[in-house]
């Protein structure tokens, strides 16, 4: 058995960011288009009206404050409200592909590798651009890698069941390095039309390269545990696939887009994702005070309070709980990718942090870290 360790890591970040104020005026907008158009079945009581959104209302709700989007121009029209991405030949690189080979990219700099000692590409995200070819061979031809590649999907819990599978190849030997590539185009799959979720998600790719831990060039995490659990549930739920056109009269179905229902979910995953993390640090004997970080899924600041509370046994200390998403959102697998990125370095050798990703499913993944070198 050899040990896996985390030897670098990277964001991709789009250029475009929307702040609540802007998403407001545009959905505003559309809400004042829409009453119009209909109010003569508003008025019978067969439509009913659309409520305007407000910033207050949106932070107060989730924690978040802006947002980055591949495009900005077609969410912020009242006319269409959902992105304008330019569709691509099937020689050039694909969106996703593209977004994640440049964080890729940033963490083989990172670590002091190129592609060249990359033995497999996982491509872990909630929803992906086309069935097939994978876009995780595309990413492993884009950056010249050898070994294989395949995409999988979990939804939000991607990144740390990906983390699992590629960490499991490397202690059993069958290889030496893998990269898991989180490329999530979450604006796509929004219906920024609903007033209950129209700012709930933004786009991003994050990347980890992970290796046998004898490899690393500098100071890295050594993976010492993983778990992963699920159980059904359709409080989450997205429809829309490759046999959408085999049924008729689909163009007003809402579940075409994300979907959820957030009091059953606050409700069932809050306890669900609490009792997973303490279990996991119980069997490896880590108590609270052991543990110096907690990467959460950055989905709403309210869970991720909760969740911190629950598992240190008080309210977390400035940083010991980090979040990310009142810039980025929730950015699905990708997020607690994000706050581990970006509140890492500080950690001294020995010290113990753990990733924690849930979603859909219901799912949730926990990776147990210890900084080393």
């Amino acid at each position: 058995m050899y040990a896996a360790a985390i030897t670098g890591h990277g964001v991709f970040t789009p250029e475009n960011i929307i702040t609540n104020d802007e998403l407001v005026v545009a959905f505003n907008a559309y809400v004042d288009r829409f009453n119009t158009e209909h109010a003569a079945t508003i008025e019978s009581g067969e439509v009913t009206a659309k409520a305007h959104s407000s910033a207050e209302f949106i932070h107060n709700a989730s924690g978040i404050e802006n947002r980055y989007v591949m495009d900005k121009e077609g969410v912020l029209d009242p006319a269409r409200m959902y992105p304008k991405l330019d569709a691509r030949a099937d020689d050039a690189p694909s969106l996703m592909a593209e977004m994640g080979m440049k964080a890729a990219k940033k963490a083989l700099d990172m670590a002091g590798k190129s592609a060249a000692d990359v033995d497999a590409i996982l491509c872990a995200a909630s929803n992906h651009e086309r069935a097939y070819p994978a876009i995780a061979i595309e990413i492993q031809d884009l950056i010249g890698a050898g070994g294989f590649a395949f995409d999988m999907n979990v939804a939000c819990s991607s990144a740390t069941f990906g983390i699992q599978a590629a960490a499991d190849m490397i202690k059993s030997g069958s290889i030496r390095s893998a990269l898991v590539i989180c490329p999530e185009i979450c604006s796509a799959h929004l219906e920024w039309r609903d007033r209950d979720c129209h700012f709930i998600f933004g786009d991003v790719a994050t990347a980890v390269l992970i290796e046998r831990a004898d490899d690393a060039k500098g100071p890295h995490f050594q993976i010492t545990s993983t778990r992963c659990a699920t159980s059904f549930s359709n409080n989450i739920r997205n429809n829309n696939g490759f046999l959408r056109r085999t049924h008729d009269h689909m163009d007003d179905r809402r579940d075409m887009q994300f979907m959820q229902n957030g009091r059953k979910v606050f409700k069932e995953v809050l306890p669900l994702v609490s009792k997973h993390i303490a279990d996991h640090m119980t069997a490896q004997n880590i108590a609270a005070d052991d543990l110096k970080r907690l990467w959460l899924h950055q989905a709403n600041k309210t869970m991720n309070d909760y969740i911190g509370k629950k598992v240190l046994g008080r309210v977390p200390e400035n940083g010991e709980q980090p979040n990310i998403l009142q810039d980025y959102a929730n950015t699905s697998s990708a997020g607690s990718i994000i706050a581990f990125s970006q509140h890492s370095d500080d950690m001294a050798a020995g010290d113990h942090g753990l990733i924690c990703s849930f979603g859909a499913g219901y799912s949730v993944g926990s990776v147990i870290l210890r900084k080393a070198g």
